[in-house]
């Protein structure tokens, strides 16, 4: 057992006291939008060694791959292949897609022949690495998630979407969303302005429902319309699925999906990657031709995975070989064995656990800790405790 530290991201997006609570911290003005816990270059873990010392999780696993990440996992990756966050969504976050391995390799290696910094605001490509995730909320969680299969009710529901009936007709989700991504700004503004102008006052006397996509465009106006312009993110609105997410409820959103966070808390595990194609609702850079190479133009129906944060296990079926999650419930009194194969980190939301493994640890509230393939652990809890881990699967 190895206790870590994370690092706090402060996107402007993120709320301001949700993950300072959890981890006893007074807030400040900066917002606190996300939590890290792995190796990424972007917010490393720090290894707590004791007596004020501390070293990088990256340096920890460095020093003995073999050890810290069992043979299998690094011959398979190379290093730790995934990253655990905590996202506090006060704002919603641009709608995005992540390439695929082969994409993020070509699209990375490209960047760098053109000597494009890491740092610069118009670089798509962070790293080389794909960027799939698994997000399990923890509050009531409102997101966009892929093509809607109703696009065609939203085209004759919505007057101005009418015009884009043709071309959907024609040429499919590839052609509508081709056209409205590459539409000038001129046009964009013509055709939402007049529907803003009759939703704005309803959002604004709360008498819109969040289930409708005219309450996120309304919000959307308010946070990213500033400039006299409306953001071309407004038409995904309209044409993406809605998800309300319950807490303990989860959705895996692969390469080539698109979609939005909206509102609320949650857990996200993902490969360890920073790779995202933005497609609006942003201040950030856009790279439409690069987005549309990467987006997966098919409808989605929407695989909920069913859950709760109070039973006592309850698994994330995660398709992809880099990462797998599984949340716990410890009732006080409560104990519990765990079998370490892979590379994992154990993150504690909340209570109080007597961890028995390697080392020893008391921990209490919000807490996490790096365990090695070999190790047996055993968790007595002093009172209710929610807890995630997540390892690599199939070692």
């Amino acid at each position: 057992m190895h206790s870590l530290k994370g690092r706090i991201q402060h996107y402007t997006w993120g709320g301001k006291t949700f993950i300072p609570s959890l981890f006893q911290q007074a807030p400040d003005e900066q917002p606190a939008a996300e939590y890290w816990l792995g190796i990424h270059n972007g917010g490393p873990s720090q290894v707590v060694l004791g007596q004020g010392a501390s070293t990088s999780l990256q340096a920890l696993i460095n020093s003995d791959k073999a050890r810290y990440l069992g043979k299998s996992v690094m011959d398979q990756f190379g290093n730790l292949p995934y990253l655990l966050k905590i996202l506090d969504v006060k704002d919603m976050l641009s709608i995005q897609v992540h390439p695929n391995k082969r994409a993020a390799e070509e699209g990375f290696k490209k960047e760098n022949a053109l000597a494009i910094p890491l740092t610069a605001p118009n670089r798509n490509y962070k790293d080389d690495n794909h960027k799939p995730e698994m997000m399990v909320a923890l509050s009531d969680f409102w997101l966009l998630h892929g093509f809607s299969p109703a696009i065609d009710q939203h085209l004759d529901a919505y007057g101005f979407l009418h015009g884009f009936k043709a071309i959907f007709q024609a040429e499919g989700i590839k052609g509508l969303y081709q056209q409205v991504m590459e539409l000038p700004q001129e046009e964009v503004d013509r055709l939402i302005a007049p529907h803003i102008e009759v939703i704005l006052p309803l959002y604004e006397a709360h008498q819109l429902p969040k289930s409708s996509p005219d309450f996120w465009a309304a919000r959307a106006v308010h946070n990213f319309c500033g400039d006299g312009h409306f953001d071309r993110g407004i038409f995904s609105i309209y044409l993406f699925n809605i998800l309300n997410l319950k807490p303990g409820e989860g959705i895996f959103q692969g390469a080539g999906m698109p979609h939005a966070y909206l509102e609320g808390q949650n857990i996200e595990l993902m490969s360890n990657s920073d790779n995202v194609l933005r497609a609006g609702l942003t201040p950030k850079h856009v790279d439409i031709p690069e987005l549309l190479a990467n987006t997966a133009f098919v409808p989605t129906i929407a695989k909920i995975i069913p859950g709760s944060l109070n039973k006592t296990v309850q698994l994330y079926p995660c398709p992809i070989g880099d990462f797998s999650l599984t949340a716990y419930f410890l009732k006080a009194g409560e104990k519990m064995e765990f079998t370490v194969t892979s590379p994992s980190i154990f993150l504690m939301l909340n209570g109080h656990v007597q961890w028995k493994g390697n080392a020893s640890a008391d921990l209490e509230g919000a807490a996490a800790f790096f365990s090695t393939p070999g190790e047996k652990l055993l968790a007595e809890a002093t009172v209710d405790t929610n807890l995630f881990w997540a390892a690599v699967p199939g070692q």
